[in-house]
């Protein structure tokens, strides 16, 4: 059993823009595991509708 590893796992969320205003997205999360317990994010990023790849730090969860 490994002490320390690294899981991706990607899940559905709605979320929101200034300029697209609520939109559902995948949301990718990077997680650094200890022990099977998640300790720190590492990385998330979404996929936009085009493909591309951006980090979700210029959209905010929509509650």
């Amino acid at each position: 059993m490994k002490l320390v590893h690294i899981k991706r796992e990607t899940k559905t969320e709605q979320r929101h823009t200034t300029k697209m205003g609520s939109l559902q997205t995948k949301v990718t999360y990077i997680k650094k595991y200890f022990l099977g317990f998640p300790v720190k994010t590492l990385h998330k990023y979404r996929e936009t509708y085009y493909g591309e790849v951006k980090s979700c730090e210029d959209c905010m969860l929509f509650i």
